[in-house]
């Protein structure tokens, strides 16, 4: 499941998430002329954990804030490298 905010929905976003196994969570955007229809989505994601994600990330990896990298490769792994690292320091202070 993946969690964003309005701003990420598009008929060809939410098709390449599911193509891919990934349910999108996030809500439609609602225009002016047309009316919310359905029930509205329960966020499983709260906010406040996506934003704490953040700002962990532009505590020590101000690189991965900023998106300095052209390449998606790169950046991925830049990604993975700093949550491995956030991951090995909470088990040292816990353990």
């Amino acid at each position: 499941m993946l969690a964003a905010d309005k701003g990420y929905d598009s008929h060809e976003k939410r098709e390449q998430l599911r193509k891919r196994g990934i349910r999108p969570q996030f809500p439609k955007r609602v225009y002016k002329s047309k009316k919310h229809r359905g029930r509205p989505i329960k966020s499983d994601t709260p906010r406040f954990q996506q934003e704490r994600c953040f700002s962990w990330f532009q505590r020590k990896y101000r690189r991965l804030v900023v998106r300095w990298e052209r390449q998606s490769l790169v950046f991925d792994g830049f990604l993975t490298l700093a949550t491995i690292h956030m991951w090995i320091t909470k088990i040292i202070l816990v353990g």
